[in-house]
């Protein structure tokens, strides 16, 4: 693989694709766009989908400084460093997520905040990009959805939320500082459904939805019924794109925010 100054970063969920070619020389983004099933599928049957993708564009041809792939599923739990022993990677996940013996378990160490995410990659899809580009990055939307908001600063001192959407997920977490109060994945098919998720977070952590601040990024705007129904009833809601500077790679607003994840992830 030559070097050069592009990264391709893919984010693969059950219900879609997404790419995205940044150019860190020029500072721009080269390429960006998404697929959306409209469905669930299984990691077999999306790879076609992607197959697909990558051998019809050229813009896909070209060499690569490095390739990262973003997990995107509910198969995930954070570990503190100091509880993480990898040979029981299948106990952490085994309350809160249903696994296979035959699953491969991954887990991605974030250092500066003590602890480890352990997740289930889609094997598959690793195997055909180490076959179509070698050596290349992977880690779990949550690891690079924690990095995406720490390198923005965004952390205050009170407990705050951040979600980030997909097309019938979400990931939310809730920091104090430096602190995990929360994270958590959830599946959702309604505004209620989303909703009813968000406000039994508030209860549960003894959190204000008068007070407590909540970033949104994803699929989500202020024209979406998702945002409108959850202005019903908290209030300080703001959108992760709104607090980062976009001169680096010169992307609008509503791409920022609705590909948060896969352009802040390095």
């Amino acid at each position: 693989m030559k070097q050069n100054n592009k990264v391709l970063s893919i984010q693969i969920n059950l219900n879609g694709l997404s790419f995205c070619i940044k150019d860190y020389q020029a500072n721009t983004v080269d390429h960006l766009h998404d697929i959306d099933f409209n469905k669930t599928l299984s990691p077999h049957e999306i790879l076609p989908y992607l197959k697909e993708e990558l051998s019809s564009k050229a813009v896909f041809s070209q060499d690569f400084q490095e390739v990262i792939v973003i997990h995107q599923n509910e198969l995930s739990t954070l570990v503190p460093n100091i509880l993480f022993n990898e040979n029981s990677s299948a106990d952490y996940l085994k309350f809160n997520s249903k696994i296979l013996k035959s699953d491969y378990i991954s887990h991605d160490v974030l250092d500066t905040l003590g602890i480890t995410n352990v997740y289930v990659p889609f094997v598959n899809i690793n195997n055909y990009i180490f076959d179509t580009f070698g050596q290349f990055t992977y880690k779990h939307t949550t690891t690079a959805f924690i990095e995406s908001i720490f390198q923005s600063e965004l952390s205050y001192d009170e407990p705050t939320f951040y979600i980030n959407l997909s097309q019938d997920s979400f990931e939310i977490l809730v920091l104090k500082k430096n602190t995990f109060l929360l994270s958590n994945v959830h599946e959702y098919y309604s505004k209620d459904d989303f909703l009813y998720y968000v406000l039994f977070t508030f209860e549960q952590l003894n959190l204000d939805p008068e007070i407590n601040r909540v970033f949104l990024s994803g699929r989500i705007d202020t024209k979406d019924e998702n945002f409108e129904h959850l202005y019903s009833y908290v209030r300080n809601i703001e959108f992760l794109s709104d607090h980062l500077d976009l001169k680096q790679f010169q992307v609008s607003n509503e791409d920022l925010n609705k590909y948060f994840v896969l352009l802040n992830c390095h």
